[in-house]
């Protein structure tokens, strides 16, 4: 066992690029959830935003136009959801879980001609002055633009939420969605441009993981991501500040167990490899047991016009 071969600043500076796909994929979940809408689908949209992403990328040679396109599909696959849970009036939760389904099979049907590829490089977005600081600079300053662009989200979210109308309204319609249609508000309207935007975050989420973490195609390439991103919405008590720091604890977990596993620590490689998701479960069970809090009221209930 050498712990000395862990390097702080290289393992913090993977935290960030480690969380940023769940980041995304949470933020994006949270503003769902918060209009009352329980999406279970968020792994089948991160899928199919990594595998479009990959390919777009691929057939391209730019790694920009994939992030697009994988944020296109998100909200495509989205779409598909909101006009099934807010027309149709399907059950959410199976909805959701089906949506997860389909894109899982999706994925691996788009993504079987593009395994053992690799994809263009994202390069670096080094701030000027900030990244040639000590310590700090290779830590916080030398990512990707997709890295920053998460951190703007979820400031741009939080913002959102708590200072404008339009976010006000989201959360009244989130709340009561009875009392938000008596006020005149247009609650399908509402919910399906949340939904949209969760499901464009979830590609994008999706998109990082094949483009920039791995870098490739390979079926199953999120792994979960997508629960664990549902999993840091309900740990977050819906509030989009603790949404950055449930991402990015789970992401340094992740970061340290690699490490560890490096390290040679005298721990089985299976049980360092499962401790991020048994301690999101434990985080859960905690939650359940103490109560939720900030739980939007109409969350998970479907909207009738004549309610």
């Amino acid at each position: 066992m050498d712990l000395g071969q862990i390097n702080p600043v290289l393992m913090i500076a993977s935290l960030m690029v480690a969380s940023t796909p769940i980041l995304l994929a949470a933020i994006g979940e949270l503003v769902v959830e918060k209009s009352g809408v329980l999406n279970l689908g968020v792994e089948g949209m991160m899928i199919t935003g990594a595998v479009m992403g990959f390919a777009i990328a691929v057939n391209s040679g730019s790694p920009t136009l994939g992030f697009v396109g994988a944020a296109l599909a998100g909200a495509a696959l989205s779409g598909i959801f909101a006009f099934l849970v807010l027309m149709l009036m399907s059950n959410q939760v199976a909805t959701g879980l089906a949506l997860t389904l389909f894109g899982l099979g999706l994925s691996s049907v788009i993504g079987k001609p593009y395994e053992q590829l690799k994809a263009p490089v994202l390069g670096k977005l080094d701030i000027p002055v900030l990244a040639d600081l000590p310590v700090l600079g290779p830590m916080l300053f030398r990512h990707d633009a997709v890295v920053y662009l998460s951190l703007l989200i979820v400031a741009a979210t939080f913002v959102f939420l708590r200072r404008t109308r339009a976010g006000m309204i989201l959360r009244a319609v989130g709340e009561n969605h009875a009392a938000a249609h008596a006020l005149g508000y247009k609650v399908r309207r509402v919910r399906f441009a949340a939904i949209l935007f969760g499901g464009a975050c979830a590609g994008l989420g999706g998109a990082y993981i094949s483009l920039v973490r791995v870098p490739q195609w390979v079926d199953g390439l999120t792994a979960g991501a997508g629960w664990i991103a549902l999993a840091i919405v309900v740990f977050a008590s819906w509030r989009s500040a603790r949404i950055l720091v449930g991402a990015y604890l789970f992401g340094g977990i992740s970061v340290l167990q690699v490490n560890l596993q490096a390290a040679e620590v005298n721990v089985p490689v299976e049980v360092l490899s499962m401790s991020p998701y048994v301690i999101t479960i434990l985080v859960l069970v905690a939650i359940s047991i103490f109560g939720q809090y900030g739980a939007p009221g109409s969350l998970g209930k479907p909207f009738h016009e004549t309610d």
